[in-house]
């Protein structure tokens, strides 16, 4: 089996975990697929009894410049993700959100997907749940410019509604070559569908919230997404509880 092959079969195996987590058992198969794969039909994996493994094969890196994340970043949104057709998303959005910040950042945060005033502008959590992520970044002692800002899925779902498990996992190596390129030391997930998306867990926000999980190599501090406390603002204080581990951590990797 050729190298092109292996590649195609590890992203219909991960896009099968990814939509089992997600609580789904039957995949339809496309024509389109089953040319792709050499005419090989995926099926689910959802009776095993062993837990799914991610597949977890890196991209080759930038040289690790700021200004080469950079070009690095803007290639990836114009040649990849601006033009993007690869799933349903793309026929009601305005423009995608790729993500903005500093392309080096120490501290990245991940989000759901673009609403409303995202979509109009074109720059993630820019809205009134956003506003709020502001004021966050900025009790921690960082500015939006300091940190990175991103979404599981680049375009606005409609109505706001959450992304479908099949959008996620067609974003979801857009935004794996994001934090690749950016090798932040903190991965910040705001809420259950970013948790889901990024972890591919399907343990609950409630559950997990708070306590440092992995992903390659990287720590993720799990969380409440910003909109969920403007609806509950008495969940203020454990957001910021979780944020000062997130302060603690990035400390003592500076002073080491």
């Amino acid at each position: 089996m050729n190298e092109e092959k292996k590649d195609v079969l590890r992203e219909v195996r991960s896009h099968l975990r990814y939509r089992e987590l997600m609580g789904t058992r039957e995949v339809p198969v496309t024509g389109n697929l089953q040319n792709k794969a050499g005419g090989v039909i995926a099926r689910s994996e959802a009776t095993r009894q062993s837990p799914p493994t991610r597949d977890t094969r890196r991209s080759p890196r930038p040289s690790g410049t700021r200004d080469d994340k950079q070009v690095a970043l803007d290639e990836l949104n114009t040649t990849q993700v601006k033009d993007c057709t690869k799933c349903r998303l793309c026929e009601g959005r305005t423009q995608t959100v790729f993500g903005v910040g500093n392309p080096d950042a120490d501290l990245m945060f991940v989000g759901e997907g673009p609403g409303r005033d995202e979509d109009a502008k074109g720059e993630p959590f820019v809205g009134r749940a956003g506003q709020l992520l502001t004021k966050i970044i900025e009790a921690m002692g960082f500015k939006r410019s300091d940190v990175y800002i991103g979404n599981c899925v680049k375009c606005r779902p409609p109505n706001n509604r959450q992304p479908a498990p099949d959008e996620m996992a067609t974003c979801l190596p857009y935004l794996r070559r994001q934090i690749e390129i950016i090798e932040p030391k903190v991965i910040v997930c705001l809420g259950a569908t970013a948790v889901a998306g990024l972890l591919q867990t399907d343990q609950k926000i409630s559950r997990i919230r708070g306590q440092w999980q992995e992903w390659d190599g990287m720590k993720v501090m799990p969380t409440f997404h910003p909109a969920f406390l403007l609806r509950n603002p008495e969940m203020k204080k454990p957001v910021w509880e979780d944020m000062k581990k997130v302060m603690e951590y990035l400390k003592s990797t500076t002073a080491s």
